[in-house]
């Protein structure tokens, strides 16, 4: 079986198994304590804050360790927030945050603070310019991620940074994804960051508060971390979270070069092997080990499954993996193809067979999957005077689309067809098939039952 999710969770290190095991037997006491016991796990606690910051590029006690990479952003923010307001209550995020800082920022505006959503461009990536504008004397905190968890896009952070710095605002990084790369760039204020994203343990983050940012923790205090992340540390997954994140480090440059030159393989060669497929994502500014495609005329979910009994374990940002039927807010954010959506994420190691066996495989899955999608044909099909109109009420992804499809050559150029849907991905997908097939989207308009998408034959 060959992982391909290393962005949702990477495999557990080597080093940090070693390093895990070894410290059970040593780090089980408590720290607070004065007795040989407690002296001990003291000593592995501090030389792993000591690695970990080392690692950050910052002072050991600017550094805590959190119960998980979530908790690190909701303490993180909250704390930030509670200490800045009496400058104001504005919060700054990107649309395309990980789901710990938006649902943060949900949280903060339904207790009547204010939130900016500032948007991306098709790549992923925001406008250092745009995120600058944002920027108001009431402002109490800007959040931006290093690089995007769904389509590896790296994010302007020095930037961003630079102009909150001038501005007086404390930025926020949310590292997970890339602190196992290297440091985060920039004069950023507050980081944070998850273990087991970069091959360590599970329920270990990171959160570091920079010297001079106003900080008031929230919840009832403890007197662990600094105050900053309460309950008993466990020690042994800390001290394995440190040592896997400076073995990594060791390994990174080298393992970059390695695995761009295979994601670059996959993007360069899945539109060749695959038609009508959107690779998505900055080509050049991305995580070394991140890919995202979205195939036309492709349920989501069911090429996952096939792909599984291939034997690959990969990820989707399709509507039709998720329970709530919606598509992915990052892929939304960008204005990209949503329906088919596969995100390859590499971790150290990967062998180069695995990807060759990879391409070989996902061509035939694709094809097999829109042969039976295939069959479905646009059965309420009618003139409503120059204007075609296909009724896929009651019908989920992609089958809008492919019924679209089936039907445009039917009108003249220049003629309309309206596409009736009530699954919220067609939002998404009819606008990106037309720029993908050259055609002209319309727009949408109100109907009796979901909406009706306008799109104009051009060729």
């Amino acid at each position: 079986m060959a992982y391909f999710d290393a962005a949702s969770s990477a495999p557990l290190h080597p080093v940090a198994r070693q390093a895990l095991l070894a410290s059970l037997d040593e780090g089980w006491a408590d720290p607070a304590r004065l007795y040989r016991e407690g002296r001990r796990a003291r000593m592995l606690l501090d030389a792993a804050r000591e690695t970990a910051a080392e690692a950050v590029g910052c002072r050991a006690d600017e550094l805590v360790f959190t119960s998980s990479g979530t908790r690190a952003v909701h303490s993180g923010i909250a704390g930030v927030l509670a200490g800045r307001r009496r400058i104001g209550s504005h919060l700054i995020v990107s649309a395309v945050e990980h789901s710990s800082v938006l649902h943060a920022a949900d949280t903060h505006e339904a207790g009547g603070g204010s939130v900016s959503q500032v948007a991306v461009g098709r790549s992923g990536a925001v406008d250092a310019g745009a995120y600058a504008q944002a920027l108001r004397p009431d402002t109490a905190l800007a959040c931006l991620q290093s690089a995007n968890h769904e389509v590896g896009t790296e994010q302007p952070v020095a930037e961003v940074a630079a102009a909150c710095r001038e501005a007086g605002v404390p930025l926020l990084v949310d590292a997970a994804q890339s602190l196992g790369w290297g440091r985060v760039e920039g004069d950023w204020s507050v980081l944070t960051g998850s273990a087991h994203k970069w091959g360590g343990p599970s329920g270990v983050g990171l959160l570091v508060v920079r010297k001079g940012v106003r900080f008031a923790a929230q919840g009832p205090l403890d007197e662990r971390e600094s105050g900053r992340a309460a309950g008993f540390e466990n020690i042994p997954a800390i001290v394995a979270a440190a040592a896997s994140l400076r073995a990594v480090r060791a390994e990174a440059a080298q393992e970059a070069v390695r695995l761009r030159e295979l994601t670059e393989r996959i993007r360069a060669r899945v539109p060749r092997l695959v038609p009508d497929v959107e690779v998505v994502g900055d080509p050049e500014r991305r995580l070394p080990g991140i890919v995202t495609f979205s195939c036309l005329y492709v349920d989501g979910e069911t090429l996952l499954h096939e792909l599984d009994r291939a034997g690959f374990s990969v990820s989707s940002g399709s509507s039709c993996t998720s329970s709530t039927l919606t598509p992915s807010h990052v892929l939304k954010a960008m204005g990209v193809l949503s329906e088919g959506n596969v995100r390859v994420s590499l971790p150290f190691g990967t062998p180069e067979e695995d990807v060759e066996r990879f391409l070989r495989v996902l061509a035939p899955a694709v094809a097999g999957m829109r042969e039976k999608l295939g069959a479905p044909t646009a059965e309420k099909v009618v003139r409503d005077e120059d204007v075609l109109v296909v009724d896929s009420l009651g019908k989920r992804c992609p089958i809008p689309v492919i019924e679209l499809a089936k039907v445009i050559g039917d009108v003249p150029v220049g003629g309309l067809v309206r596409v009736l849907s009530d699954d919220e991905a067609a939002r998404l997908d009819i606008p990106a098939w037309c720029e993908m097939r050259g055609q002209e989207y319309v727009g949408e308009e109100s109907a009796e039952r979901g909406a009706a998408y306008l799109v104009r034959r051009v060729s």
